[in-house]
């Protein structure tokens, strides 16, 4: 499995251009990975140019002639950048004697390799546009396997956990604490009731005074 894998119904071809990039990536040969990224894209500036090629031999007059025919719209736009990305790259990794970083430039080869072949694949061979949704994953560039959980699902699962936790210590608490059942009485109330008393033993004194 590979992050690819929509692309091997509309062009076979570029697909296990593409697919042994990430193998080479997944071995550790970075420099090997941007140089196969580069001829993933020299191939996909032919199939889009198509009949339109005429004396283009070279990477760089296609992407010239692409360039010329473009409707520099956004999309197209960051889609000849990404080739001309690759090209680069790919230049830099076969001509120097030292390439510093490769490990982080393949990877980025493989995102902008990605990313065209969205682009190919909806806006040039008329492939669903749902496709556009996809996201490059580096757990299958990294193992060949799809994660079994992303990363939103892991922080679903951790608050619901947390909400859990949240819920079991409220009833520890309550069921900690005794059952007390206690009347709210006013200090006012209280006075009254004194009071009450104290006039009656007063009436009481007063009238058992009077008798004697």
């Amino acid at each position: 499995m590979n992050n690819f894998n929509f692309l091997k119904p509309i062009d076979k071809n570029l697909y296990e251009i593409i697919s042994d990039a990430e193998n080479l990536y997944r071995d550790e040969y970075f420099e090997q990975c941007i140089t196969q990224t580069r001829r993933f894209g020299e191939n996909v500036c032919k199939a889009v140019l198509g009949n339109f090629r005429t004396t283009e031999k070279t990477f760089d007059d296609m992407l010239a002639t692409l360039k010329d025919k473009a409707c520099h719209s956004i999309q197209e736009k960051e889609f000849i950048d990404d080739l001309y990305f690759l090209k680069r790259e790919g230049n830099n990794s076969v001509h120097a004697g030292n390439v510093k970083n490769d490990g982080i430039i393949a990877l980025e080869c493989l995102q902008r390799a990605f990313e065209i072949a969205l682009n190919y694949t909806v806006h040039y061979r008329g492939g669903n546009n749902s496709i556009l949704k996809l996201q490059y994953d580096i757990d299958v560039l990294a193992t060949g396997k799809k994660s079994k959980s992303k990363l939103t699902e892991v922080y679903e699962q951790e608050k619901l956990k947390q909400k859990k936790q949240k819920t079991k210590t409220k009833k520890e608490v309550k069921k900690s604490q005794p059952i007390v059942h206690v009347k709210n009485i006013s200090i006012s109330k209280i006075l009254l009731k004194i009071s009450s008393i104290i006039s009656l033993i007063l009436i009481l004194t007063i009238y058992l005074l009077s008798l004697v």
